[in-house]
């Protein structure tokens, strides 16, 4: 305890693997989100864009009071919980997995911030850096911003490589928490980075490695047009995998000394037992992106705030509903929206 086990996830029949839980939900669900974009400035001149949808409830409050101008929009509906929503690696507030969560908690009372690593909003950032995995400074600041409109009950959520972002500044903070923040929630999480990047290396999962590697070096060279003489073109022309990128180009750029220190300083797995708000881990056994060290039942048992649960099924950042269908509501965001709403202490 606080393992969670069984789960009670349940894949649909014609998606009987990780790879189709994976790719299906990805490539075809398709979810309509009304964000309202605001753009907020970083201390070293850079810039976050952050994109909120509010909840129903909200929204109705917010007709019923027509006087405010809409350029006030988002408002600081205090008596209403806002989750902040980190994505995963290369992806974004419209990635079906984080559009989805969005639209089932809007629908159930809660407001919504999804917020964008650099880069990753639709338009590139001003300095040479990017983001990285283990960056936790503008998820705090993300967090400031929120508190200055007033909110007085956050949530935490994130995603893949944001779920590791989340649970690493969770664990850095400790005690020293904002009290606003009550509650987190992560899925598909690669708390042990190093062996993350290698099964993503084996052959069933190459695809998602060639996708993730070619979209990162189109970033570097579209901002060495614009930057020339800065940035190791050549050589991560020639990288072939997530691990080479990121020891070429990510970790140097961050100031690590390799690839190995950077994910060895960057991995949650070490933070997860300083947690100290209630917190649930969802990792999918047949997650095509995890190693076994994502799945780390002992400590589990061992934590007394933070739940894990391992189905089986569900694939990365999967999760479809059996009875649903693709385009219905996910096992992982009703699951989300259960343990941020049970009363305390209880949580399965």
């Amino acid at each position: 305890m606080p393992l969670i086990a069984p789960s009670s996830y349940k894949p649909p029949t014609r998606l009987w693997n990780g790879h189709l839980q994976t790719i299906i939900p990805s490539l075809f669900r398709k979810v309509a989100v009304s964000y309202v974009r605001e753009r907020i400035k970083t201390p070293d001149d850079d810039f976050l864009d952050l994109d909120w949808a509010n909840s129903i409830n909200s929204k109705q409050w917010i007709m019923n009071n027509a006087e405010i101008p809409s350029q006030h929009y988002p408002l600081s509906i205090t008596h209403y919980p806002l989750v902040i929503l980190t994505h995963g690696l290369e992806g974004s507030s419209t990635s079906p997995y984080l559009a989805g969560m969005v639209r089932h908690l809007t629908q159930n009372g809660f407001d919504c911030l999804a917020w964008h690593y650099r880069s990753c909003s639709g338009e590139m950032n001003r300095q040479q850096r990017f983001y990285h995995v283990g960056e936790t400074g503008d998820l705090q600041l993300v967090i400031q911003h929120a508190l200055s409109k007033g909110y007085q009950t956050i949530y935490l959520m994130g995603f893949s490589a944001g779920g590791n972002v989340t649970l690493k500044y969770l664990g850095e903070h400790g005690t020293a928490a904002h009290p606003a923040i009550k509650k987190a929630v992560v899925f598909s999480v690669p708390m042990y980075l190093m062996g993350s990047a290698r099964r993503l290396e084996q052959w069933d999962s190459l695809v998602y490695n060639y996708r993730f590697n070619r979209t990162l070096k189109r970033k570097v060279l579209e901002k060495a047009a614009v930057m020339p003489g800065i940035f190791p073109t050549e050589a991560v022309r020639k990288v072939r995998s997530v691990r080479e990128f990121d020891n070429t180009f990510t970790a140097p750029m961050n100031g690590f000394l390799d690839v190995e220190d950077y994910y060895t300083r960057s991995s949650s797995l070490q933070f997860i037992p300083a947690i100290t708000i209630p917190t649930l881990i969802v990792n999918a056994k047949n997650d095509p992106f995890l190693s076994p060290e994502c799945f780390p039942s002992e400590l589990a048992r061992e934590l007394p705030n933070v739940w894990m649960e391992f189905p089986e099924q569900g694939g990365h950042c999967g999760f479809p509903a059996k009875d649903e269908g693709i385009q219905g509501t996910y096992w992982s965001e009703k699951r989300a929206v259960a343990f941020l709403t049970a009363p305390n202490l209880i949580y399965q």
